[in-house]
């Protein structure tokens, strides 16, 4: 029987990637994401090898993200795998002279986006005894590096998240993991960096992680076997050593 993932920030980066990796496997999607036209023109894309939903809310709205999650059709009604993928960053300043808005951003949507759309979503795994949560991390949530300040402390909240999950979802059966990528060539940048000479200086020099290579590891881990979870992945790209240790060719 096929299975139903439900992804997040499916309208670009690693969650369009992980959308046309798990259609390429034949696994049915729920793609979500705040840009409907993206949406349906991935959905039209990837019709061809899957049956794809699509679901267009804010993982920040938490009304509107638990009301969608629940309209589902029957068909797309089961989701076998989550992919919590929708996340941001904005900003790189100091802590004394930081945005409350950029940080009420992320901390709205890296974490509590992804509290309201699992708290909507588990229910039906604990109730079947079965299911996989992927949660999308950073090694931003592994170490702290300058200027990160609440970025990071979202993402080490995504991984305290996945842990505090794998513990309380133990007695049912459901995997629980997390993929905590370095850099990678993504929007990512374009939407952390208002200016886009700053942006556009993210990746040279390198050969970033791109989206595909981040997809390829969460099939795998959604692809063990039953005995199998992965519950925790850190993934650089050659160039990169930690979050600030980058080999960058002049």
């Amino acid at each position: 029987m096929k299975k139903t993932a439900l992804i997040t920030g499916a309208t670009s980066g690693i969650g369009e990637a992980t959308a046309y990796e798990f259609a390429k496997q034949g696994i049915n999607l729920v793609l979500c994401g705040r840009r409907l036209q993206r949406l349906k023109t991935i959905q039209k894309a990837l019709e061809r090898l899957t049956d794809v939903h699509i679901l267009n809310f804010d993982v920040r709205d938490k009304a509107e993200a638990i009301k969608a999650i629940e309209t589902l059709p029957k068909d797309f009604k089961q989701i076998d795998i989550l992919i919590n993928n929708a996340g941001n960053a904005h900003g790189l300043d100091p802590i004394q002279t930081g945005s409350i808005d950029d940080w009420d951003a992320m901390m709205d949507i890296n974490v509590k986006g992804l509290l309201y759309v699992s708290k909507a979503v588990i229910p039906q795994m604990t109730e079947r005894k079965s299911g996989h949560i992927i949660n999308i991390g950073s090694s931003a949530g592994k170490e702290v590096y300058p200027k990160g300040n609440v970025y990071c402390a979202s993402k080490h909240a995504v991984l305290a998240i996945t842990e505090g999950m794998r513990i309380d979802l133990n007695p049912f059966g459901i995997k629980v993991g997390a993929i905590s990528p370095g850099l990678v060539e993504t929007e990512f940048s374009k939407v952390r960096f208002k200016n886009g000479k700053e942006a556009d200086s993210v990746y040279k020099g390198f050969k970033a992680l791109q989206a595909k290579d981040v997809a390829e590891v969460i099939y795998f881990a959604v692809s063990r076997p039953p005995h199998v979870n992965i519950a925790d992945v850190l993934m650089f790209c050659t160039a990169q050593a930690n979050s600030i240790t980058v080999k960058k060719e002049l």
